[in-house]
């Protein structure tokens, strides 16, 4: 897949127009859940190989809270939202109403795995609207433990099926508290679907 390395600039566009839309639902939905106002940034979206991905969450030794879903339908792969520890934190404890949260117990766990499964959903969404495609993401599980531990075992999962990742890095700016909350989404889309993507973009 080559090709991939010479997307050109109006292409680049029209994921970022996807990453955008997705990353405003998954404002809105968060919105929701925890009922602050949330305003989000224009996302950055990195295209990658897979063995780069780590650097691209954090340092290698940073723990990471990842939420993991694979995606049936017409497109397949995995889709993890990540988040470093302090993040997920505050996304749980936000979750659950409840100040400086110090520890993901099980309910915690949940409460991040919910709010994973919601947001994430909300990207996929954005995609199978662009891509014209149904996909159907799994029910969620939770991976905490040191970035690299994390991302390897992922690699492990799909490294027969995927190649490139598309990484979609987007900061919610909570307005009436004054913080910014950073996370990433990540699709890993097995060979087949990479190839339907790019055939999806094939723009100007």
């Amino acid at each position: 897949m080559d090709d991939i390395r010479k997307l050109k600039a109006l292409q680049l566009d029209a994921l970022r127009e996807v990453a955008n839309i997705g990353a405003g639902h998954a404002a809105t939905a968060l919105s929701q859940m925890t009922g602050q106002t949330i305003m989000i940034s224009v996302p950055q979206i990195n295209i990658a190989p897979l063995e780069d991905i780590p650097n691209q969450v954090g340092s290698h030794e940073e723990p990471v809270a990842a939420v993991l879903m694979k995606i049936l339908g017409d497109l397949t792969g995995l889709a993890l939202l990540v988040f470093t520890q302090p993040t997920a934190l505050r996304v749980a404890g936000l979750m659950m109403k409840k100040e400086n949260l110090t520890e993901l117990d099980e309910i915690g766990q949940s409460a991040l795995r919910e709010a994973g499964n919601i947001l994430s959903a909300a990207y996929l969404n954005a995609l199978s609207e662009f891509m014209g495609m149904i996909l159907l993401p799994s029910p969620p599980s939770l991976a905490i433990d040191l970035s690299d531990a994390v991302m390897s075992a992922t690699f492990l999962e799909v490294a027969q099926g995927a190649d490139y990742a598309f990484c979609v890095e987007t900061e919610f700016q909570l307005k009436e508290l004054n913080e910014t909350l950073r996370g990433f989404f990540l699709l890993l889309p097995d060979l087949g679907s990479l190839t339907a993507i790019l055939r999806a973009i094939r723009v100007g």
